[in-house]
């Protein structure tokens, strides 16, 4: 196998909106420093790596521009979008950091689409400490927070502080003091800060700072909208079976739409599509 670094935007049918992440495939993988450097030249928020193990299994590693991280939901459904293309629908399976995760690719029409199912969600209560603390260094009142989704510390793979804004004005205001929430991301082994709003029943806006990765704000991120939902679901928030769509990007210009499915147990199911960023 030769190798190769595909680019494309995970989350939309557009190439200027979703999430641009790179693929790289090769027989075996590159040497840890050698996937930082490709990663950190690449730029985008993540490049997936991934190297076969027969029987449609990959071993997967994750690395964002500063360091690796154990787990990324867009890179991950721009691979199946490229695995769709080079071997046809399957379910995929992905050795990662944190377990294994399926990848479920079929084709819709023109489009390749891939469905990743995350490990068995969790959730810890986020101590009002923690919460003052991130507030501060968004510039967030308290009383700005929608008291019927409590904050919470959320887990579909990495970890991630969930808070709910109780206005799309709020949300739509996001000027955060970079260096600070970093450092307390960094402190809390966080890994992006979902920030969100309910619009309507089953439809949710977010935003999400990640500076652990080098990155001011992600325009689509499927490993919080994996957490998300196990929260949802476990917290009575929301009666599973149940779907939700979450619409993330959108103040960045960069709009993508992330389908996420709740089951009664197990892994959450986060869907989307991704297109090509290369010139034909």
């Amino acid at each position: 196998m030769t190798e190769r670094l595909y680019r494309l935007a995970a989350f939309t049918q557009d190439p200027r909106g979703g999430n641009p992440a790179g693929v790289w495939l090769g027989e075996t993988l590159p040497p840890a420093a050698t996937m930082q450097e490709l990663a950190t030249e690449v730029g985008y928020s993540e490049t997936i790596f991934l190297a076969p193990l027969g029987e449609g299994r990959y071993r997967v590693r994750y690395y964002s521009p500063a360091k690796e991280i154990d787990f990324c939901g867009h890179a991950s459904v721009a691979a199946g979008v490229v695995l769709g293309r080079l071997h046809g629908p399957d379910t995929y399976r992905l050795e990662t950091a944190i377990g294994e995760v399926p990848l479920e690719v079929s084709r819709h029409g023109e489009s390749w689409w891939a469905t990743l199912v995350s490990v068995t969600p969790q959730q810890r209560p986020a101590s009002a400490a923690l919460v003052a603390e991130t507030l501060a260094c968004l510039g967030w009142r308290a009383e700005e927070l929608d008291p019927e989704l409590p904050p919470v510390l959320a887990y579909a793979g990495v970890w991630h502080l969930v808070l709910a804004a109780s206005s799309h004005d709020r949300l739509a205001r996001l000027d955060y003091d970079f260096e600070a929430l970093k450092a307390l991301m960094t402190r809390e082994g966080l890994t992006t800060l979902p920030l969100i709003w309910r619009d309507a029943e089953g439809v949710f806006h977010a935003r999400n700072p990640f500076p652990v990765g080098g990155v001011v704000e992600d325009p689509a991120t499927g490993a919080a909208a994996a957490a998300l939902g196990g929260y949802l679901r476990d917290a009575g928030l929301m009666a599973a079976p149940a779907r939700l769509t979450i619409r993330q990007g959108e103040a960045m210009g960069q709009p993508s739409r992330l389908e996420v499915t709740l089951p009664e147990r197990g892994g959450i199911r986060v869907s989307g599509t991704a297109v090509s960023l290369e010139t034909p």
